[in-house]
């Protein structure tokens, strides 16, 4: 059973920074994109940025221009920096992992805490 597990996330202070890393095992295969989502209390889960394996990098509006997603298909990792950080960006950070033929994979998420 495959198992996806989020580590890094904390409390930091706004304008502070965090680094996100997720890794999946067993590993993978057929990965067509690795992303992050994010919910905060009362909200819905929305999409922080995605990583495809064929074409470009992808982010919310709001973590624009602060947030960088890098990772590693073949070796089922990746990775959110987050720069500059704003208590509205208080959330469960959660990775997630998706399949040619359907695995769609979760991890249970990282708190992130953005003080101000």
């Amino acid at each position: 059973q495959v198992q996806v597990v989020e580590s890094g996330g904390g409390l930091v202070q706004s304008g502070g920074s965090l680094r996100l890393s997720c890794a999946a095992s067993p590993r993978i295969f057929s990965i067509y994109v690795m992303g992050w989502y994010r919910q905060a209390p009362g909200k819905q889960r929305e999409l922080v940025a995605t990583i495809p394996t064929l074409g470009s990098t992808n982010y919310a509006d709001s973590v624009k221009g602060r947030f960088t997603i890098s990772g590693d298909i073949a070796k089922n990792t990746v990775y959110l920096q987050m720069n500059s950080l704003k208590p509205e960006d208080t959330a469960i950070y959660y990775c997630n992992i998706a399949a040619h033929g359907g695995g769609n994979y979760w991890g249970r998420g990282t708190q992130v805490t953005v003080s101000s």
